[in-house]
């Protein structure tokens, strides 16, 4: 009895690690966008590390997604790297080959008890229906610790947040 009473308290803690590490991870607010269009992009930030309060966000952005402009938060200071695209891109007539490649958001700090979203605009260029999805890996820096959602497997404890790319009308 005692054995049974062990393997079942043993299962249903397995069961809440799995439920708590499938909802703890940074994702986004709209999970498919077209291609060929601009996308708000909301990535949500459930909590902090280990009990410790986020201090700084990066997110990578991956090739393809041009036009990048984050949004501004109070208590936040906003960086953005800037670099070469691996291609040249079209966008209202004008030629692109450069442009955002990383931004940051440091300060908050954001309690571990708490949640919040941080915000970009991009452009979603035409090739990316090809690609089919796009993975935005994300850096979460707290007080003490890091989290990094970098994983391009959806079944990884760390996955990258994942857009699904659709055929632009």
């Amino acid at each position: 009895m005692t054995a049974r009473i062990f393997l079942q308290a043993g299962l249903l803690a397995s069961a809440m690690t799995m439920m708590h590490a499938v909802s703890a991870h940074v994702t986004l607010e709209t999970t498919q966008a077209a291609a060929g269009s601009y996308y708000k992009t909301v990535l949500r930030v459930p909590h902090g590390c280990s009990g410790s309060a986020t201090v700084k966000l990066r997110v990578q952005i991956p090739e393809g997604m041009i036009a990048v402009k984050p949004q501004p938060k109070p208590g936040w200071q906003l960086s953005m790297t800037h670099g070469d695209y691996a291609r040249t891109y079209h966008l209202h007539g004008a030629r692109i080959t450069s442009g955002v490649r990383e931004v940051a958001w440091t300060g908050g700090p954001l309690p571990d008890d708490q949640f919040d979203e941080f915000a970009l605009m991009v452009y979603l260029a035409e090739d990316l229906a090809e690609e089919g999805r796009v993975y935005l890996p994300v850096v979460q820096e707290c007080e003490q610790g890091v989290e990094r959602w970098i994983d391009k497997d959806e079944a990884s404890d760390s996955p990258a947040p994942l857009l699904r790319i659709e055929s632009g009308s």
